[in-house]
């Protein structure tokens, strides 16, 4: 039976995203066993290759298959960010801030799918976190900013499970964000050397892959439904 130019178009994104998803399993097993014999510092080409072929697939997405265009700005952004963060090791407000822009692009998209505005939750959120720096007395510049950008990936994740089975695979890459973010907190804080902090050092990537991947599998056309804001 012949082909149809919509089915082979439905074939040829199978065979691309098989590809995505292998090459991301094979980089994802290459720097967690470097992670956890400790050559994490060996790792950063990987990971942040890694997260380029995200954004490169998102674009694939979009200009190939009319995609989600929200995620490959969003990728570009984390992108962005992980190269202050993660490849120069510096600047850190700068890139705690991207990811800020990151969290405004993926709440911009929530809008756009149906979810509500959950100011009130978005709002409560942020004082809260910043209540608790304060009375921590942790409440530097830098750790407000990334209190802020916290609250705001909490609200995100929230209103994209209140979304139900259209935005659940972008839910679920959302929560592995928020686990990701829970490490790295604990990171920071934790005594070096201590096996928590071994274990939150190798649990931040852990997370973090697998959740740039599904938000990036999420912009496929069809994953998750569009509708526009109410």
């Amino acid at each position: 039976m012949p082909q149809t130019p919509e089915g082979g178009a439905v074939l040829e994104r199978k065979k691309y995203t098989a590809a995505f998803l292998i090459a991301e399993g094979i980089l994802y097993a290459l720097f967690l066993s470097m992670d956890l014999t400790a050559r994490q510092g060996q790792t950063i080409p990987v990971k942040y290759f890694a997260i380029l072929l995200c954004l490169g697939f998102a674009l694939l997405a979009r200009l190939k298959w009319r995609g989600d265009g929200l995620v490959p700005l969003a990728l570009a952004l984390t992108a962005g960010a992980d190269w202050f963060l993660l490849v120069r090791n510096d600047r850190y407000a700068v890139g705690i801030a991207l990811f800020l822009c990151v969290q405004t692009v993926y709440y911009l998209r929530l809008r756009r799918m149906g979810a509500g505005a959950a100011y009130p939750l978005r709002a409560g959120l942020a004082l809260g976190l910043g209540v608790g720096l304060y009375l921590l007395r942790l409440a530097s510049p830098v750790n407000l900013l990334a209190g802020l950008y916290f609250s705001q990936l909490l609200s995100n994740a929230v209103l994209a499970w209140r979304m139900g089975r259209p935005g659940r695979l972008f839910a679920v890459g959302l929560t592995l964000f928020v686990g990701c973010d829970v490490c790295v907190g604990l990171f920071n804080a934790l005594p070096p050397g201590s096996p928590p902090y071994s274990a939150a050092s190798v649990g931040m990537w852990f997370f973090y892959l697998p959740s740039q991947v599904l938000i990036t599998l999420s912009a496929l056309p069809g994953k998750e439904e569009v509708h526009e804001i109410q």
